[in-house]
């Protein structure tokens, strides 16, 4: 298993949200399997998404559309500073 690890800063993390739900990359089409939306408890205005994917060149293809998107949207000052980073997952445990 594969995840897209996704971080940035978000200025309205609720309308960023909405863009996310949108799902302009059709991240079930793109191979995604489940995904996790993230915001650490001391602050509300950064985003982080992990999509699981079941290779890594799934995750790179989105990866790749990724970075075609924030060059469209970042000059709206939705989001900045982005970070995608490719994940191999090495063990899951529930207890």
């Amino acid at each position: 298993m594969t995840i897209l690890r996704i971080e940035h800063p978000v200025p309205d993390f609720d309308a960023w949200k909405q863009i996310f739900d949108r799902d302009p990359l059709d991240r079930k089409g793109s191979g995604v399997k489940r995904y996790r939306v993230l915001r650490p408890v001391d602050d509300a205005n950064y985003a982080v998404v992990d999509l699981e994917f079941d290779d890594a060149s799934q995750a790179e293809a989105v990866r790749i559309a990724l970075e075609e998107l924030w060059r469209n949207v970042q000059p709206t000052g939705l989001i900045g500073d982005q970070r995608a980073q490719i994940l191999d997952v090495v063990e899951t445990i529930e207890l």
